[in-house]
């Protein structure tokens, strides 16, 4: 009987407990479907908490605002597909959409540490994915709390998450350079480019036409890039901050 080959990698991701936080419904496809659809299929766990929903005028000539519970709707069907375990929408007011860097650090994390119900106390994810800093002020204050929220902890009082990652976002060419996105951890996804460019189409209201970098023809060549970057078919990329053994 010919043996079954199985990947260290496959095998490692097959028992991770992954929580994404993602600013807005639609970065946790943008930079993680992928990632989600291999540790689902190998049979982890994947959580997400979005931190915001709201309204949003999008400079497109409809001036006619995408309804945050349009954006709700898209989400949950995103969740539904790629079969995520649990999530949560902390923030859905319009006074909070595109503001979470106007809400103290202190009540963001504690929505991340404890108070949500995918929060990290209540779930203990061994990995937490965060988004890469941008220009984007709510994507810098997501980042900025989950990181203090992630902080080592002795861990026979309180688990910690073990492995801490920013993901990869569509406009950090956009960056300065001392913010620019340096990848160190890349998660072969070339079983899994579809399910991703699927997941994103479900977020319709917040694509683009090509050429414009919210189009899922440039997320798939973002993927495929990635993935020449390591010699595969296609890739999803994050920078490693910690991984404890």
């Amino acid at each position: 009987m010919k043996t079954k080959y199985i990947r260290a990698s496959d095998e490692f991701l097959s028992k991770q407990r992954l929580l994404v936080i993602s600013p807005h419904a639609d970065d946790e496809s943008f930079g993680c479907a992928g990632t989600i659809a291999k540790i689902k299929e190998l049979g982890g766990e994947v959580f997400v908490l979005v931190m915001s929903v709201g309204d949003l005028k999008h400079y497109d000539g409809r001036n006619k605002p995408v309804k945050g519970e349009t954006r709700r709707k898209e989400f949950e069907a995103v969740a539904e597909f790629l079969g995520i375990d649990g999530y949560d929408i902390a923030f859905s007011d319009p006074d909070t959409h595109l503001r979470l860097d106007k809400i103290a650090q202190r009540d963001l994390i504690a929505v991340m540490e404890r108070d949500s119900s995918v929060a990290i106390d209540r779930i203990n994810p061994t990995m937490v994915a965060l988004p890469a800093i941008s220009y984007n002020q709510d994507h810098v204050a997501t980042f900025k709390a989950g990181f203090t929220a992630c902080r080592p902890h002795d861990p026979g009082v309180k688990n910690f998450p073990r492995i801490v990652l920013s993901y990869d976002n569509q406009t950090l060419f956009w960056n300065v350079d001392y913010d620019k996105f340096h990848p160190n951890f890349y998660v072969d996804i070339s079983e899994h480019l579809d399910v991703k460019l699927r997941a994103l189409s479900l977020h319709k209201s917040q694509l683009r036409h090509s050429p414009h970098h919210c189009s899922i023809e440039n997320m798939e060549y973002m993927a495929r890039t990635r993935g020449h970057e390591i010699s595969v078919l296609a890739a999803e990329a994050f920078v490693c901050h910690r991984i404890v053994l």
